[in-house]
């Protein structure tokens, strides 16, 4: 969806993307030690080697051996998906350091895929999104958030 985007994008005198993640995709939620490696080495990062990792757990899964290779047991989909879109989010600013990119994790928020039992409401949880996507033209990037503070992707 970023790809398509970018023509758009280009266009702005204060181009942002703001990549809504978890802190259930930092790495530390990965046993993997292979696959936290590839994804935490920012200089070399690649969308090709965050795809080589989707396709290997995505491989393991379907054979039913996530355990077994490494991967989360609890919410191994989830917890993928979100650190792919965290490292994806790296480099993409890396490729376009005149935008804002930047994911965060909004907190736990109230919504249908937890069964509102979120502590904070909708309202609350789009407060660090919004900020991020205001973020002056000389504001951070690369970055992931837990709602309004810089954390690591570890």
């Amino acid at each position: 969806m970023v790809e398509s985007f970018l023509p758009l994008l280009h266009l702005s005198d204060s181009p942002r993307i703001v990549n809504v993640s978890s802190s259930m995709g930092k790495l530390k939620n990965i046993p993997s030690e292979w696959a936290k490696g590839v994804l935490n080495d920012a200089e070399n990062l690649t969308e090709e080697k965050i795809d080589e990792i989707l396709t290997e757990f995505l491989k393991d899964f379907k054979e039913g051996s996530i355990e077994t290779k490494g991967w989360p047991v609890f919410m191994p989909a989830y917890i993928l998906s979100k650190a792919a879109l965290n490292a994806y989010t790296r480099i993409v600013a890396k490729n376009y350091s005149t935008f804002r990119i930047n994911c965060v994790c909004p907190g736990y928020v109230k919504t249908d895929m937890n069964n509102n039992t979120g502590i904070l409401s909708v309202e609350e949880g789009a407060k660090s999104p919004v900020r991020l996507a205001l973020f002056p033209d000389d504001g951070l990037s690369g970055l992931f958030f837990i709602r309004n503070e810089a954390s690591s992707f570890e």
